[in-house]
Parts: C-alpha cells; structure tokens; sequence
C-alpha cells in the first residue's frame, strides 16, 4: 500500500518524506478544504521537484465547492498545477468536471461521502483514478467496494484510499453545515470552525442539564470531540481488502508531527511486507502519543465501539506518565510509571487544563516532585498525561538516501561506470579512457575501488552495492573520485527527468452532476457517531441505560440551542436548528 502523508507547506512536505512517505498532499493556492494551508504554485513547483527525485508523488487538494466563476478560475489554476509537475488533484466539486481541466488525474475526495459501491462504481466510469472513502466505513464495507468495482472493470479498477491516522469529524465528510450555517464559516468551502471541538450543556427534552454516572451535570462538555484515528493495527486487514493508500490526516500539523507519524507508519509497513525497500535513518522510535495526540480508536473500522469520544477535552492528551499523590501551591507529586523521566519544559495535563514542567526533583523510587510555573492544586489520584516530550521533539529529524548500484566494467577504450537505482527505473553510464594496468596488490586494489566508489558524500544517493571486475586494476584512487563525481551529477539530472505521470483520458463530465450547492433543507450535521451510544442510552442496547435519560438538546455557552434527532434504522444521529 502507498503511504500517503498530509504536508502544510514545502517544509512540511519534505520532511514527510524524509521520514518515508510514498506520496504527500498540499494545498494549492486557492481552494483546499483547509483555507490557511494554501500553498503558492512556485513552492509546489519547487516540491514536485524535490519529491519526484525520490520517486514520491504529489497530490494537490482543490476540494471545494465553488460558484462559476470560481470553477473557471480553479480550471486555469489546474493548468498551472499540470505544469508544476503535479501528480494528481484531489476534487469535492463535480460541476468542475465541465471546465477545461488538463489530463490530470484525478481523486474524488472524502468530502464526497464515499459511502456505497454503487458511488464508487459510478466515480470509475466517469474516469476517476481514486476514491478516498468515508471515514465510517467497516473493513466488510471497503471489501465490498474493492469486489464491486473489480468487477466492474477488472484491468483498471479505481484505486482506494483509506484515513488511518489523525482527527476525525464527527460528521460524515460533506455532510456537515453547522459551521455554516450557525457561525458563517463553511466546512465545504475550507473555512471550518471545528464546532465538534466546542464545549455543549447535554439538555432533556425540559431544557434541564442531565447527569453521568457520576450525577455530575453534563456542562460544558465536549460531547462531539472524537479521539483520533489509530488503525496501525489494522493494515494487513486493509492491504488484504483491496485498499491502495493508506492516508494520514493533519495539512495543519507541523513537521515534528508529520515525521513522527510517517515514521511509525512507515516502520508498519515495512514490517507488515518484509521489505526495507526505503533508505531511511532517524534517531528518535516513532510514538504516536509523543506528539499531538487525542487517544486512539479505529473508528468503526469494526463496527461501532465504546468510547469514541473524550468529553473532557478536545485538546492533545499524548501519554500517560504518572499519578499525582500530593499538590501544594507550586509543587505536584507524581508517582511515574515505569520508564518515564520528565525534562524542564515538558508540558503535562489533566482534563483540560495544562501546565509546565519548570524544575523537577527526584525523590525515593519512581516518584518525582515537578515544580510548576503557576499554581497547580490537582486532586490526588489524577492521571496526568504529557502533551510536550521536550527531548523526544528535538530528535525529530529523519534522513532518505536513494539507494544505488555502481558497476565498474572493463571496456575497449578504458573503464565504465554505470549508476542504476535498486528498482531499475534509471541509470546512467559513462565511458571513460584509462590504461588496462594490471595491479600488483589484486584485492586491496579492488577494495579501495569499492570504498572510493561508495564514498557519495552529502548527496541523496547511497550505495548499497558496488560491483568492480573480478580482474584487479590500477586506477588512482583521484581518478575514481573523479569519476564518481561526474557520474552522480549527471546522474541527478537524468534521475529528476526520469519521472512519469499517468496520462489519462477526459473525465465524463455527463456521468456525475451534482446539483446547485444549497444546505437550506440539509441537517446541521449527519453523523455515525451517536451520543446516545457513547453515554450508555442506545436504544438498541436493552443491557444499557435506561432509554428515558436520553439527550435532546445541545446548548453552546452562547446560549445557542441545536436538536439531536436519532434515526436507529439507519443508526444515525442529526443535528438541526432550533
């Protein structure tokens, strides 16, 4: 499977794939369904550049709706993408189809709601390349479109793409309009408010606040804010069911986050195939809950789970470190768990309250004294997490090589050397006029060739095999450098020139329409994801709550009041006006 990894911007963009992505995916100018990850064409340029000479691809996000004249101009800015080197485009708007695009190929993304076969069937035969599939999908789900379009078109299936890491909406991709509709700011046009992230009252059908289990009042409670996505355990599942890609989440995460989790993907997949295919070194173990990190569920990849949300904070959590024991104005005493050491600037939490690590003071066994910047009276018996591992984030760098194959060979004329990448997608030789002397020293001779051939310095290359002639020959060890030298630039250039896109054919415009954009009569939000499953009162489950406790309304601390409706037939929870 393709590792897919998100990038904010260039410098983003190579560090994933540094750490080993196989393709990365940025925002174009204008367009993208993060606004504030918008990328300039020269910088895109620039990046397939640097990408194709590692054989990784770059996908570029123009997904979402648009008016006329925002399709044209998005049409034109296509062109200028094709020119820069680009990949792919990933697309929320159909009626972009009926403009001028160039032969590109193209994604239909996750704000398409890639749900059913029947879609995905429908987005091959229009001439898609991918689909990025919903989010909420089960494993049997994604099995059963992988059969349907293989069947279908058995020699170009579409290819499929799968989340496994990262935030989740809590509405399904393209169905959510409560930003719009209640703060201005569309999810489907890039300007989201992330109202999933904000704090609600759980109120019965009176307008009363109800209770948890623990009879305290649901107030202010981030009752919408999901964990993220962890499917690392699930990728020989979602390789054996047909996906293609695997895809992580995060076009606003920094590069610290993006190495570390391309990393431990990477790691998986290596693992998973048996293969290091990928010249990677890093100095740091990738750990998902080192860097932002919300917990992890796989999200009905199996089925509906408990426990999918965290109504305390919406915030990074990272890991679990210790318990506290004592407070006292300044002064936090944490029993750690096994194997943690806490460093000054670490930053640790509970619930949703954070703080610094200013100094901290070992006392008898695993218990340490952490001296805070500001007065911190946390209960004894809390679990504190750290969200800032200070020292794990400075080891957050990771270095790619090519791997390479240099051949010595015994010519007519001299000596060639030939250059080849280890899947033999290019190589390069070159012929250069030498003495056939014979040397007096065989196999030291042969060994220096081998080391001064192998000595490729600060350049992206690596030599994993060098091959010289069973028989020994003098060449100063001047001359190989020199060689050597020659051979890697040239080497360069025919490697970046040796990229290829797919050409494809034109998109059947007349097989997809899609309708005036218009979320007048749609519900605020369409979710999977149900409160009344997450707080014991699902109506299909007999064993837990009592279904009268049920919420009704959410209330935001602005006094705005939304309705929760439950569709079980569908098992499906909505959220409208009031």
């Amino acid at each position: 499977m393709e590792l897919l990894a998100p990038a904010k911007n260039i410098e983003v963009a190579c560090a994933a794939i540094m750490a080993g992505a196989d393709a990365v995916y940025i925002g174009a100018p204008r367009f993208g369904a993060r606004q504030a990850a918008g990328n300039s064409i020269e910088d895109i340029r620039q990046l397939t550049g640097y990408a194709h000479r590692f054989g990784v691809k770059v996908l570029v996000t123009v997904n979402t709706l648009m008016d006329d004249n925002e399709r044209r101009e998005a049409a034109q800015m296509a062109w200028q993408l094709y020119d820069a080197g680009v990949d792919a485009l990933i697309i929320q708007d159909m009626r972009l189809l009926t403009e001028d695009l160039p032969p590109i190929r193209l994604h239909a993304s996750t704000q398409c709601d890639n749900r059913t076969p029947e879609q995905v069937v429908q987005l091959q035969h229009a001439g898609f390349r991918r689909a990025v599939l919903a989010r909420e999908l089960t494993i049997d789900q994604i099995r059963a479109i992988r059969e349907a379009t293989l069947a279908d078109n058995p020699d170009q299936p579409i290819e499929l793409e799968v989340f496994v890491h990262g935030a989740v909406c809590v509405c399904y991709s393209g169905k959510c309009f409560m930003s719009e509709r209640l703060m201005g700011r569309s999810a489907n046009r890039g300007t989201c408010a992330q109202m999933c992230r904000m704090a609600y009252d759980v109120l019965d059908t009176h307008g009363q606040e109800l209770r948890d289990d623990q009879g305290k009042p649901l107030h202010q409670r981030y009752v919408l804010s999901l964990k993220d996505m962890d499917r690392s355990a699930y990728l020989r599942e979602l390789q054996d069911a047909g996906v293609s890609t695997i895809k992580i989440e995060g076009r606003l995460k920094d590069a610290g986050y993006v190495t570390n989790i391309v990393a431990y993907y990477r790691q998986k997949l290596d693992a998973l195939n048996n293969s290091n295919r990928l010249c990677i070194t890093h100095e740091f173990e990738p750990n998902p809950e080192k860097t932002f990190h919300r917990d992890g569920s796989p999200y009905f990849l199996h089925g509906r789970t408990d426990s999918m949300a965290n109504w305390a904070t919406p915030k990074s959590t990272g890991e679990k470190i210790g318990i506290v024991t004592s407070s006292h104005d300044r002064t936090i005493h944490i029993q750690l768990l096994p194997g943690v050491i806490l460093h000054n600037g670490d930053g640790l939490c509970y619930g949703d309250k954070g703080f610094q690590v200013n100094s901290v003071t070992a006392l008898s066994g695993s218990a340490v004294a952490v001296n805070t910047f500001r007065k911190e009276n946390v209960p004894a018996g809390t679990m504190i997490y750290r969200n800032t591992d200070t020292a794990f984030l400075k080891q957050l760098h990771a270095h790619r090589h090519i791997p390479v194959t240099l051949t010595l060979a015994v010519v007519s004329e001299g000596f060639s050397l030939t250059i080849s990448n280890n899947n033999d997608t290019w190589h390069v030789t070159r012929t250069f006029a030498h003495p056939h002397t014979i040397a007096t020293q065989g196999e030291q001779a042969k060994q220096t060739q081998r080391t001064q051939l192998a000595k490729l310095g600060d350049s992206y290359y690596v030599a994993t095999k060098v091959n010289v002639p069973d028989e020994a020959y003098f060449i100063p060890m001047s001359t190989l450098n020199a060689w050597r030298r020659e051979i890697i630039a040239v080497a360069a250039e025919v490697q970046d020139a040796s990229h290829r896109r797919e050409t494809v054919q034109p998109i059947h415009a007349d097989v997809l329409q899609q309708s005036d954009y218009d979320s007048s009569n749609e519900p605020l939000m369409t979710c999977k994801y149900c409160i009344l499953y997450e707080s014991g009162h699902c109506r299909k489950q007999p064993t837990r709550l009592k279904p009268e406790q049920e919420p009704r309304y959410l209330r935001l601390s602005n006094g705005t009041v939304v309705e929760l409706q439950f569709d079980c037939k569908k098992c499906e929870m909505t959220l409208h006006a009031t």
